[in-house]
């Protein structure tokens, strides 16, 4: 028998959730670790477990169904899908980049994408990759009506523009290609520092729509700004800043407001933080909405966006971990709807990819779409209160920056008068420190390294050019110090080493000797452990005591003065607490970074 959903009672037999109940019982719990008492308001529990974004955006502990967004999925604001049909459960664009300066070597690696899953190609031309002039053969046998191609050449734009304008009408293909000229003036001043001059860009707008209909001409690259350290919204602002700049110069060279929609496309980054990378996506479509609404646009404006998974959170140690990386940040594009994904292969950050790491790059998105079946369903994240109130509130903090963006006199001002780059240099400063105390851990990097891998060698990848914004990356402070580890280890024969002196059973100091033990690799360092007696055979000249607080009280000072006595120079202890001959404490929170610096410089290990 059906029973038709308004009957459909699923929590009948419990009684309603209330508010006031479920703080009371997080109260208790709060009470036991000390951050509650007996007199903290119940309206001030909820306070005390949420957090806050980089755009101070609260992380609440419960949402509930007043966090819910409006709107249908296929409806403006386009926030929960941008159609709702069942062709648009087919997935989105699996797109490849490609950097090789050979178009030989290009051409044969495009070809192997394309026949393994890859539906479109991302070419990256001039200074960073492959010479402009090399175009037609890296294209040759790839066929322009069906694969999508997106161009990205920086200063060579124009150049690039033309070059394969000529191609497409070579072979005769001017109404069926499709892709993106790739063009970016803003984008460029950004990551270089050039002008921007936004009338080349109108002028090949203007030709797509009048001889290329399925042709973008121009990417609104907001990548750079995520690269230089922003967060988030300010990602989101600049990029919004950036595609209203472009439809203005747009407009004035002769297109409707509905062409010059139509020429844009955006490039986002999504990270292993996946709920934040879903709202992104979400909440760019939510922002581009609100700018069609007010710019006259008709229906079909919706933000067309390729999303790219995170160049600053992949490492060069332990480049492995980079395939968990980009599996969980791809899996966010996907939710968020994405309509087009680029996976950059696990080796990136060590020079160019091999076709391993081009096929694994490939086999994430296909695991994603045909084994988890990720896009057969609509709007996945929908009726998601946290993703709901998260994308909204991340819209908001998107559009304040963008005002303040326009109220500069629009991003190329921004850009000139240092307030971009100024308000990114803050927003890394605030994710440097966390990633420093490792309160964002970096697996393989601040957390859990191998001293003794062996990293896959690649061929150096041609460098893109900079002078603009900073170009960050997550884990390059922890990976300073294990390049300056390894000079040291290469020019004496020896790893810097540091003792753990532990005192007590096993059971007592197994713990905080691994937590120390952990901390030290992240810089490179060494660790042997072992009794006072055994200092003076280690080869260590920084000793660090590990051991429980209670067996500190006892011994503590003794065991410092001991060790000092037998030829160490410093100091340290696993834990808190001050004690006589202990110069320093490691802990959770403390700043690693500075800890790691400091032990090299005692232990000798130039800079």
């Amino acid at each position: 028998m059906t029973v038709p959903p308004e009957e459909l009672e699923l929590a009948a037999a419990f009684p309603p959730a209330e508010r006031d109940r479920w703080r009371e019982m997080v109260k208790g719990v709060l009470r036991k670790s000390g951050a509650a008492t007996d007199e903290t308001p119940l309206d001030e529990i909820e306070g005390l477990l949420t957090r806050e974004s980089y755009d101070g955006v609260p992380i609440a502990a419960l949402y509930t169904k007043d966090d819910s967004a409006p709107g249908r999925p296929g409806l403006a604001p386009y926030v929960r899908e941008v159609s709702p049909e069942p062709d648009s459960l087919a997935g989105w664009d699996v797109r490849q980049r490609h950097v090789h300066p050979d178009p030989a070597v290009t051409r044969e690696a495009i070809l192997a994408d394309l026949e393994s899953g890859t539906t479109s190609v991302w070419l990256t031309l001039g200074e960073g990759g492959l010479p402009v002039g090399g175009l037609g053969e890296a294209l040759r046998g790839v066929l322009l009506d069906l694969a999508p191609v997106v161009l990205d050449a920086g200063a060579d734009a124009a150049e690039a523009a033309e070059a394969f304008l000529a191609l497409v009408n070579e072979r005769g293909n001017a109404s069926e290609a499709s892709g993106s000229l790739g063009i970016d003036p803003l984008g460029l001043k950004a990551r270089t520092g050039a002008g921007a001059e936004l009338g080349g860009a109108a002028e090949a707008a203007v030709r797509c729509v009048r001889e290329f209909p399925k042709l973008r001409a121009i990417t609104v690259d907001a990548t750079v700004y995520h690269e230089a350290g922003g967060s988030d919204a300010e990602e989101l602002g600049a990029a919004v800043a950036g595609g209203v700049a472009y439809l203005r110069a747009l407009t004035d060279a002769g297109l409707t407001v509905d062409e010059a929609f139509g020429q844009l496309e955006f490039r986002l980054a999504v990270n292993a933080d996946q709920f934040l990378s879903i709202a992104k996506l979400r909440a760019a479509r939510r922002l581009w909405q609100r700018v069609a609404e007010v710019s006259g646009a008709g229906e079909g404006t919706a933000a067309r966006i390729h999303a790219v998974t995170s160049a600053a959170m992949m490492t060069r140690r332990d480049p492995w971990v980079n395939m968990l990386r980009t599996t969980v940040a791809t899996f966010a594009a996907g939710v968020g709807g994405a309509d087009a994904v680029t996976v950059l292969p696990f080796d990136s950050r060590l020079g160019l990819p091999d076709d391993f790491a081009r096929r694994i790059a490939r086999n994430t998105q296909t695991l994603l779409l045909e084994e988890s079946s990720l896009s057969r369903v609509i709007d996945p994240a929908g009726g998601s209160w946290y993703v709901e109130r998260l994308t909204e509130d991340l819209a908001q903090a998107a559009w304040t920056w963008f005002t303040e963006i326009e109220k500069a006199g629009g991003l190329a001002a921004a850009l000139d008068s240092g307030l971009v780059a100024d308000r990114l240099a803050a927003t890394w400063a605030r994710r440097r420190k966390d990633l420093a105390r490792r309160k964002a851990p970096l697996t393989g990097v601040s957390e859990f390294p191998n001293l003794t891998e062996t990293l896959p060698e690649r061929a150096p990848a041609p460098e893109r050019p900079g002078g603009g914004l900073p170009v960050v990356r997550y884990g390059q402070d922890f990976e300073a110090l294990r390049d300056r580890s390894d000079a040291h280890a290469d020019a004496s024969g020896d790893r810097p080493k540091v003792f753990l002196a532990t005192l007590g059973p096993i059971a007592v100091h197994t713990a905080r000797a691994t937590f120390a033990a952990n901390l030290f690799q992240a810089g490179g360092i060494e660790t042997v452990s072992g009794s006072i007696e055994d200092f003076a055979g280690s080869g260590a000249a920084v000793a660090c005591v590990c051991s429980s607080d209670r067996v500190y009280a006892d011994e503590a000072a003794a065991t410092a003065r001991a060790l000092k006595d037998a030829g160490a120079i410093r100091v340290l202890l696993a834990g808190t607490g001050s004690y006589d001959g202990v110069d320093a404490n490691v802990f959770a929170g403390c700043d690693a970074v500075d800890v790691l610096e400091t032990t090299l410089d005692d232990l000798g290990v130039n800079r």
